[in-house]
Formats: structure tokens, C-alpha cells, sequence
């Protein structure tokens, strides 16, 4: 990890691969959605004290990881304040791949005077300075492939300045479009139906893009005229139970992982650092909110959006597939670089939050610790 400097956002990413777990036995699981309580064996990793290297404010886990039918996994964090006390492990989610076993689910309600879980954030109360991660596997088909921790500490910025033109000008990356929209009054059950998507939607674009994603024979639930099968399967098995919703950010990194993704959630400071990917030909999903007049050229508001940047023009304005466009054929924009640096970076927007998903033989651009 690079220590950040004075003038700079504090955020860092460590990620384990190889995990290995050490640990084994039976729990009883009761599933907070319903079912009477089952016993499960389990094994379980628990990494290292890892220091931060600055006073943290919040920590967000993600991970890849295989958990099929008759397994599931659970990830959970705790923290050293930087008073020296330990927090408890909070519950950062319980995954699977299907739903035949458990509920895919955040978990609310775990606040104390330390901190607080948002879904898929952990929120420090009382800064942090390190912490550990474990994962639990449940049943015998579970295994991680890999697991990171982003953590942060974000300055109040009501308005950040453009980044100046990078490194990516002029390049733009075939991401395939997928239109969340065309998918209005599918499957209300998953979070309010096709036109909340937008998650599924720009996780499938990138699986796309890479040539990966769910088999013919995954997709036989869906109806025959769906304009996009793959989109309607992510947001069923990216669909959180707690939050009901498709947005939890790990979830969507855990769903690419099934198809032989390497993947994270992580905080970029600019998008300067944004073109170092798409110069690496990796397409970036990113989460922002904004007024329609913020956004030039995006005709709607939204407290929570995510789409994919797949290039930038010339003179370094955004290229984005918006998959809040009306069709694929509305999907591809050009925002300006200006607005959108705005309202993706900004503390009342993510703060720079970005899925990173690729394939291990894609090398990841050079970073200053935050990927």
C-alpha cells in the first residue's frame, strides 16, 4: 500500500487470494426470511490484523468466491479504533449463488458506539486504524477465490474540480449495451422490477464485454421474448433480501466472480485514475447520484445509480453505456467530464465507488493503493 500524501483522498484496498481456511465445525443457522433453523458444517479463514495506515471511516469487503447449491458463505469484519479497542464482527453478508438454501441478505440493525452496517458499508462511529476480515463456509461446495477490504476516510466535499484530461482520450472500449428499461415489469420480486436494474444491467454489460456470463441453460426461466435473458438472471441471484434491492456493490462483484472474474469493490479519486483502466481496456461500473440538471444529456435524477464508463472522447469527456436509457439504442453517452466527475465523486454522491471486474489474465493498470 502507498501512504497517502497530505493532499490526498485516504483510501486503500488490500486483497487476499489463496485463502485458505483453518478453522471447522457445525453451526445452526436460522434464516431471518423464513424456514426452521438447519445445522451446517463450516470452515473458516480469518486473516491477519491488517493496518490501514490512516484513521478510517468506513470499510467496504468484496469477494469472488464459488457457493452453489447446498453451500453458502458468510463475510464479516471487525476493527482496531484508533483508541486501541477491538470492535465485534459485524455481518457484511450472507451469499450464495442461488436461493434453494439460504436468502441472500445484508444484515441491519448491528449498530453500536463503534459503528454501523449500510448494506454493504461498514461505517465507523470511532475512527479506525486496522482490521481483520473471516469468511465462513457453509457446506461442502463453498471456496473463496478471493476477498478485499477498501477502506476510506472521505473529506465533506460538496463539489470536486474536473481532473484534467488523461491518459485515455480518445479511446473507447465495445462494451455491449443492455437497457435496464427494456426490462419494465419484469419480475417485480427483485427489487421492484427491470426499471430499478441498474445493477444487473451494467454487471451484465461487463461480463458481456468479456465474453462471459450464465449458459443457455441457466436462462430457461426466463420468458422467451426477454429483450436481454442474462440481465433478468443477474438481478434474481444478485438480488439482496435485507436491503431488497440488486445495488449491494459486493453482491455484484461476487455474481461476476461465478463466471471466472477476478473482481473488487474500490474508491477512485479521480477520473484520471478511471483512464488508466479503460487505457488497460477495462471497462469500469460506477456509482453515482444527481439532479437531471447536474448531468447534462442524462434526462432523469437518481439517489443511486450505476453504469458503465467505457471510454472518453478526445477532450476527455466521459463515454458511458447508461443503462437508464429507453433502449440499447439510447444506452451509449457522452456526458461531460466536468458534471460527471462531479456527481460521482462528491461526498453526497458514492465518493468515487467503482466495480472493477476482469479476467486474471488482465493485467490491472499501475495504482497508488487503491486497487
Amino acid at each position: 500500500m502507498v501512504k497517502p500524501s497530505a493532499d490526498t483522498i485516504p483510501v486503500a484496498l488490500h486483497r487476499w487470494t489463496g485463502v485458505v481456511p483453518s478453522e471447522s465445525g457445525f453451526t445452526s443457522y436460522l434464516d431471518p426470511f423464513g424456514g426452521a433453523a438447519t445445522t451446517w458444517a463450516y470452515r473458516r479463514w480469518t486473516s491477519e490484523e491488517r493496518e490501514i495506515g490512516f484513521p478510517a471511516t468506513e470499510l467496504v469487503p468484496s469477494w469472488t468466491a464459488a457457493a452453489p447449491p447446498g453451500s453458502w458463505l458468510r463475510v464479516e469484519l471487525r476493527a482496531r479504533t484508533v483508541t486501541g479497542g477491538l470492535t465485534k464482527w459485524y455481518d457484511m453478508g450472507r451469499w450464495a449463488e442461488g436461493g434453494g438454501d439460504i436468502h441472500r441478505t445484508s444484515l441491519p440493525g448491528q449498530g453500536d458506539e463503534d459503528g454501523d452496517v449500510a448494506v454493504d458499508t461498514y461505517v465507523a462511529r470511532r475512527p479506525v486504524s486496522a482490521y481483520q476480515v473471516r469468511v465462513t463456509l457453509h457446506g461442502p461446495g463453498a471456496e473463496v477465490r478471493s476477498v478485499g477490504v477498501m477502506t476510506s476516510a472521505l473529506p465533506t466535499r460538496g463539489h470536486v474540480t474536473a481532473s484534467p484530461r488523461g491518459e485515455a482520450a480518445g479511446v473507447a472500449l465495445d462494451v455491449p449495451p443492455r437497457s435496464q428499461r427494456t426490462h419494465a415489469g419484469h419480475h417485480p420480486e427483485w427489487g421492484g422490477g427491470g426499471e430499478a436494474w441498474c445493477s444487473p444491467a451494467s454487471t451484465t454489460m461487463v461480463l458481456q464485454y468479456w465474453g462471459r456470463g450464465p449458459a443457455p441453460e441457466e436462462l430457461l426461466f426466463v420468458d422467451p421474448s426477454d429483450p436481454c435473458p442474462a440481465v433478468d438472471h443477474a438481478a434474481r441471484d444478485m438480488y439482496d433480501h435485507s436491503y431488497q434491492g440488486t445495488g449491494n456493490w459486493p453482491f455484484g462483484v461476487a455474481y461476476a466472480g461465478r463466471y471466472g472474474l477476478s473482481g473488487f469493490v474500490t474508491r477512485l479519486r479521480s477520473l484520471a485514475e478511471a483512464e488508466r483502466f479503460i487505457r488497460a481496456g477495462i471497462p469500469l461500473i460506477t456509482s453515482q447520484s444527481f439532479k437531471e440538471h447536474e448531468l447534462p444529456g442524462s434526462g432523469y435524477s437518481t439517489r443511486g445509480h450505476l453504469m458503465v464508463v467505457t471510454g472518453f472522447t478526445a477532450g476527455g469527456d466521459v463515454i458511458a453505456n447508461d443503462p437508464a436509457g429507453a433502449s440499447d439504442d439510447t444506452v451509449k453517452r457522452v456526458y461531460p467530464r466536468a458534471a460527471f466527475e462531479n456527481v460521482w465523486l462528491r461526498s453526497t454522491s458514492s465518493g468515487g465507488i467503482v466495480h472493477v471486474m476482469h479476467p486474471h489474465d488482465i493485467p490491472l493498470p499501475s495504482s497508488e493503493g487503491n486497487w
